[in-house]
């Protein structure tokens, strides 16, 4: 009886396949010489021979697409492309060579032609005009890409690896698009169970379950036993990472993976889930996904380089960055046949987003807004407050305690400044510790703007970056679209803050930075748990002419921590890798207000500002008590359902 029942479904989906392309070629003029539609992953794709005759009328495509529902995407039947030398000509005459191309790819699988340049813009054209031009004359669809100001190994592995994967890629997408594009199922329960970050930061992530549909929000590695490769089958695993097997869910049974942006405590199991058979896709934004190249592949070698053992390989983040489907923001995805995404700045860091699902047709709306900033920040504009509805908001909390409330901007700026100023003139060095995303450009940018004009007279001290710092600033450098509108104009004018004559690169020669006199240091490892700054810390602890100047959250057990509260001797490895004795005798400073959180006062400003009121709030994502604190505040505050659950809570929201 099943297996009929099965069929019978089987039957009815292909059905309303065979209904819903029809209906397509039904819209479209016979010049165009329709050849056949298909699924490829939330998109339909309709190929035909004549793509001049749907360029010349943009209203043909948007129409169908408002009548469908769905993203519809138009390219040349693969036995009309133009002999890729050929096009390859032509594409040159019609771009102006002030583009500054890089790289071109022909990609047959999708009949697809990535054009890579410093300026997409004019690959484009206006009203894509250029991009039509290429497409009419060669049947090719152009895809234009942003060549990085700063070059990027990350930026060039992944765009390498998705050109050399596109067989696999295109039957990925065109399995994966046949499961989305099923008919919809009544849904009458939503359930949400919390399987990491409820009430504690780190291990990240949220399942999310109807009867006919599985997905998970973020899937993140606590800060401290991850980065010593905890054994996820040891004791240790249940602090590491998310309680998957706890709450009886298999890998194989997941629909999706929603990432809401690229740090740690959010991405780093999705690879483990890889290594372990999961074959779905991983939704996340263009920055994202590069981010995480980066992120995956560091953690793989910090692990490695303390002498632990990795969760996963590199082999995995590939097979996971290859399964990754990418979306900008407003851009409203099916994700499963119930199930639609949406996503929306964060203002956290580059490509963060909150997340908007609605579920069924108007059964349910939430809201997820994983790290989240609203509020100043040189980078990027605050978090929106505005959605269609809002059944359920899921906050994070981790500045949401009564006593949060840190320094404006301003203020916090002038603070920085002054420690420098007091350290320098000692003859000492500033080291500060960073995240390598988000942080480091934030205080980059600062930097600049305090010291930039300085440089040009001679007069500014040296801020040397090292770890990761310049590789993750060259891929903000290949989205300015994702930051604040001031910053965006000079990273498009050649002006980028990321490139100014006051940052010295350290590649490989820390040896030169003890020897030189007073300065700067931005390095990589915020929480001093490795990276960079564990190594400069070593070296400069000892002097009390010397800073070590904190600018985020450190979290309960990490070593930043320790040296925040005061502790006056660590043990660190050495050179050889032995553990010795360090006596801390440099001055320690927190500065706050450079946050990429948003605190007290922020939190509930947004809330308060949401667009439509949500009925339930959750919060999550902070130390236990400030979660409690935020939850009761926030129903007090609006007279609604709010509290703080547990990590395997299980919560039926519909």
């Amino acid at each position: 009886m099943e297996e009929k029942n099965g069929n019978g479904k089987n039957d009815a989906n292909r059905q309303h396949t065979e209904e819903l392309f029809k209906k397509i070629e039904s819209m479209l003029p016979g010049e165009v010489a329709f050849q056949k539609a298909e699924f490829e992953g939330p998109d339909i794709v309709i190929y035909v021979k004549n793509p001049k005759a749907v360029y010349q009328d943009d209203y043909i495509i948007r129409n169908i697409a408002a009548s469908i529902k769905k993203k519809l995407i138009v390219r040349g039947d693969s036995s009309v492309l133009m002999e890729p030398e050929k096009a390859l000509e032509i594409i040159k005459q019609i771009v102006p060579q002030e583009a500054g191309i890089s790289n071109i790819r022909f990609l047959p699988e999708f009949c697809e032609v990535y054009i890579e340049a410093l300026k997409p813009g004019l690959v484009i054209g206006k009203g894509g005009s250029v991009l039509k031009g290429i497409a009419a004359q060669t049947n090719w669809t152009p895809k234009a890409l942003r060549t990085p100001t700063m070059h990027s190994e990350t930026i060039t592995g992944v765009r390498n690896l998705m050109y050399n994967e596109a067989d696999f890629r295109k039957k990925f997408l065109t399995g994966i698009g046949k499961n989305i594009n099923r008919l919809i199922m009544k849904s009458e329960w939503l359930k949400a169970t919390a399987l990491g970050g409820f009430r504690e930061i780190g291990r990240s992530s949220l399942l999310l379950e109807t009867p006919h549909s599985k997905v998970i929000i973020d899937c993140g590695l606590s800060p401290e036993p991850s980065i010593k490769g905890v054994d996820a089958n040891s004791g240790d695993a249940n602090k590491a990472f998310p309680y998957l097997d706890s709450a009886n869910l298999s890998i194989n049974e997941l629909d999706a993976v929603i990432l809401t942006h690229a740090h740690m405590d959010h991405i780093g199991f999705v690879p483990y889930l890889f290594k372990f058979g999961y074959n779905g896709p991983v939704y996340c934004t263009p920055p994202t996904r590069d981010l995480a190249a980066l992120l995956l592949n560091d953690y793989i070698k910090l692990v490695q380089r303390s002498g632990g053992t990795p969760l996963y390989e590199e082999k995995d983040v590939r097979k996971m960055l290859t399964h990754t489907i990418t979306r900008d923001f407003s851009e409203v995805t099916n994700i499963t046949d119930e199930l639609k995404l949406t996503y929306h700045n964060a203002g956290h860091i580059l490509g963060s987003a909150t997340v908007h699902l609605h579920a069924g047709e108007g059964m349910y709306n939430m809201v997820h807004s994983g790290d989240m900033k609203y509020g100043f920040t040189r980078l990027f504009d605050s978090a929106v407050a505005k959605y269609p509805r809002i059944d359920a908001l899921f906050i994070e909390s981790t500045y949401g305690g009564a006593g949060d409330i840190t320094p404006n901007r301003q203020d916090a700026e002038t603070v920085l400044l002054e420690t420098i100023n007091r350290t320098i003139a000692n003859g000492g060095k500033v080291l500060i510790p960073v995240f390598a995303v988000g942080r480091s450009q934030e205080v980059m940018m600062a930097l600049e703007n305090m010291f930039g004009s300085d440089a040009q007279a001679g007069n500014a001290p040296p801020v040397w970056l090292d770890g990761m710092v310049l590789e993750a600033s060259a891929i903000h450098t290949a989205y300015p679209e994702y930051l604040k509108e001031s910053l965006k104009n000079r990273v498009l004018n050649n002006r980028s803050p990321f490139e100014s004559g006051i940052f010295e690169v350290v590649k490989g020669e820390r040896e030169k930075v003890f020897e030189k006199g007073p300065g700067i240091i931005l390095a990589s490892g915020g929480m001093l748990n490795g990276g960079a700054s564990l190594e400069y810390f070593r070296r400069l602890a000892d002097d009390p002419k010397n800073t070590i100047l904190f600018v985020g959250y450190n979290s309960a057990g990490s070593m930043g921590r320790r040296v925040q509260n005061g502790t006056k001797e660590v043990a660190l490895p050495d050179e050889d890798g032995h553990l010795t004795p360090v006596k801390i005798n440099l001055n320690v400073k927190t500065v706050e207000g450079f946050s990429g959180h948003s605190d007290r006062r922020q939190l509930m400003s947004y809330v308060q500002n949401l667009k439509p009121r949500p009925r339930n709030i959750f919060t999550m994502h902070g130390e236990e008590q400030t979660c409690e604190d935020l939850a009761r505040t926030l129903g007090r505050m609006l007279h609604v359902e709010s509290r703080a659950p547990m990590n395997l809570d299980s919560i039926r929201l519909k």
